[in-house]
């Protein structure tokens, strides 16, 4: 049976993260600078999540350098990054490009020394790969320019997948070229790998890979969007609480209620679709792809639901640019598109179990 339920570890983890974020990651301090001049990453943030947390490390064993833990543990950093859209490389680095090293041979040297440099934060790695891309779709083949790939600007090690195998290039063999971004916590740029690099496995088992490290990407972004929809209802009572309209706080008012309580069912079941995703992937089930579309299907729409509703109850203010509302809409927007559509999830739901797709 799937346990849904946070265990001691996790929570304490939760509450360490949640504590260096809360000191060192407000929202309104990032709107006030870094998104808008385009470097939003706090590095000395990133090393501190990374090497003091341990959160780099999270899925990767303790033979090769990591803390040994699973999806679960890795989903609830997530959680707690998405709570305060945290600028970082977590989800792209510490969770896709190192699921895509694990399902490669981690006996090999060089896939060993890479993992065990990105579980300590001192490198960081992401697919050359659009965002949008899904483990179900189809992939750049040995593409000279890639665009949409998140994460780029500050990568140490990009992970190339060529006709003949899977490359990491090292960022000096790149070009990067920045873009602009509707999520501007999660920066996009275009990147040209040329033909240099080192290979990690043969074409089949690094497409294998890659699919693997999408579909874990997937599962885990569904916590994110789990934290976004998190904050932005308990932001929405707070503030109704507050607010007062006709000597009475508006979050009395009966239209309200209802939509603030609908919205709490929403993220209610949103918990249950991620976590559900999140245990999938860490007991390798059978039935983890299937998990991991619903997760997304239904968490991609509760975030930008929640989100929607944040910036309408906040009326005014939740218009304007200095209050955070607007960067958790677009981090649920952008994310909403990222690693496969929820239409694109619904229809490989529809696959997995046998059923004609809308």
């Amino acid at each position: 049976m799937t346990d849904l339920l946070y265990s001691e570890a996790e929570s304490d983890l939760r509450a360490a993260v949640r504590s260096l974020l809360t000191a060192r990651a407000d929202p309104a301090a990032l709107v006030a600078g870094r998104a808008e001049s385009g470097t939003p990453y706090d590095t000395e943030l990133w090393k501190a999540l990374a090497a003091e947390v341990g959160a780099a490390g999270l899925l990767v064993p303790e033979k090769l350098g990591g803390q040994g833990a699973s999806h679960r543990e890795a989903a609830v950093v997530l959680e707690e990054l998405g709570r305060s859209v945290v600028p970082a490389p977590f989800l792209t680095s510490s969770v896709i490009a190192t699921e895509t090293l694990l399902a490669l041979d981690t006996e090999t040297a060089e896939v060993a020394e890479l993992l065990g440099a990105l579980a300590t934060g001192r490198r960081t790695a992401v697919l050359a790969v659009p965002l949008a891309a899904s483990s179900e779709g189809p992939l750049p083949w040995g593409a000279d320019r890639t665009s949409g790939v998140a994460d780029a600007v500050n990568a140490d090690v990009f992970l190339v997948l060529r006709p003949d195998g899977l490359y990491a290039v090292e960022s000096s063999q790149v070009t990067v070229e920045p873009q602009i971004a509707l999520d501007l916590t999660r920066p996009l740029a275009a990147v040209s790998t040329g033909a240099g690099g080192t290979r990690l496995a043969d074409a089949a088992t690094g497409e294998t890979a890659v699919r693997r490290g999408l579909l874990a990407g997937a599962g885990l972004l569904a916590s994110e969007q789990l934290g976004v929809a998190e904050w932005c209802l308990e932001e929405t009572v707070r503030h109704t609480r507050e607010r007062h309209q006709f000597n009475r706080p508006i979050g009395s008012f009966q239209a309200l209620k209802h939509r603030m309580a609908q919205l709490w069912l929403e993220v209610v079941s949103a918990r249950a679709a991620a976590r559900a995703a999140a245990d999938a992937l860490a007991t390798s089930s059978a039935e983890a792809a299937l998990l991991v579309s619903v997760a997304q299907a239904y968490c991609s729409r509760v975030a930008v639901h929640a989100a929607e509703e944040c910036v309408q109850l906040h009326a005014g203010i939740g218009m304007t640019w200095e209050h955070p509302a607007h960067l958790y809409l677009k981090r649920a927007k952008s994310a909403e598109i990222t690693l496969g559509t929820p239409g694109r999830h619904k229809e490989t739901l529809a696959e997995l179990v046998g059923l004609q797709a809308p």
